[in-house]
C-alpha cells in the first residue's frame, strides 16, 4: 500500500499554468507506475496522463498531449503534473493513483480499475 496526497490545485485564469504534485509515503514507489486521472462534475473519472516506473515512459491523453507534462522523482517519492495553456474545460478535481503492476501497456493507463490507490483529489478551475 502507498498513500498518495496531492497539492497544487487552485483556480487560474485561461491561458495559464499549474504544477501539481502528488507526493507518495513507503520505501517502494519506484515500484509503482502512477497516473493522473481528473473528474468534472457530473462526468465520469478520464485518464490524463501516465509514466512508468523509471519515468522512461509516459502517456496522454489527446487534451493533454502539447500542453500537460507528468514526470517523477523517486527520490522524492512524488509525479508531478505541469499543465500549461490551460482551458476552461480542464477544470476538474484532479487525482493521482498508484499502480503495483508487473507489466505495464499504454492501453492499462487509462483504466482506473488498474489502479491500487488514490489520493484525495485536487481542485483545478480554469476561468474564461
Amino acid at each position: 500500500q502507498v498513500q498518495l496526497v496531492e497539492s497544487g490545485g487552485g483556480l487560474v485564469q485561461a491561458g495559464g499554468s499549474l504544477r501539481l504534485s502528488c507526493a507518495a509515503s513507503g520505501r517502494t514507489f519506484s515500484s509503482y507506475v502512477m497516473g493522473w486521472f481528473r473528474q468534472a462534475p457530473g462526468k465520469e473519472r478520464e485518464f490524463v496522463a501516465g509514466i512508468n516506473w523509471s519515468g522512461v515512459s509516459t502517456y496522454y491523453t489527446d487534451s493533454a498531449k502539447g500542453r500537460f507534462t507528468i514526470s517523477r522523482d523517486n527520490a522524492k517519492n512524488t509525479v508531478y503534473l505541469q499543465m500549461n495553456s490551460l482551458k476552461p474545460e480542464d477544470t476538474a478535481v484532479y487525482y493521482c493513483a498508484a499502480g503495483a503492476w508487473a507489466q505495464s501497456r499504454e492501453s492499462y493507463y487509462y483504466s482506473a480499475g488498474r489502479f491500487d490507490n488514490w489520493g484525495q483529489g485536487t481542485q483545478v478551475t480554469v476561468s474564461s
